[in-house]
């Protein structure tokens, strides 16, 4: 589970690099939410529980404790990026 977090996290912040400039902070939040319902869908697979999987795997362990990466929380410190 570690090594799958780890893989999706260098995958997120690689885009998050890439479309950093501009008004993202829509475009951050939904990808969080999506990111949110299919490790949720994962480990929901994984450990087979039923239903949506939100009290056994709330936000706070999945961005806490297992270190998932939100994006819509990260820095936003550019200085190469003048208006």
């Amino acid at each position: 589970m570690e090594k799958q977090i780890a893989l999706l996290n260098r995958k997120l912040e690689g885009w998050a690099n890439y479309f950093c400039v501009g008004t993202v902070s829509k475009a951050y939040r939904s990808v969080d939410r999506h990111t949110l319902y299919r490790l949720r869908g994962w480990l929901r697979d994984k450990h087979k529980i039923q239903g949506k999987g939100t009290s056994r795997f709330p936000n706070q362990v999945l961005y806490h404790r297992l270190g998932l990466v939100r994006l819509e929380v990260r820095p936003r410190n550019l200085p190469w990026a003048n208006a």
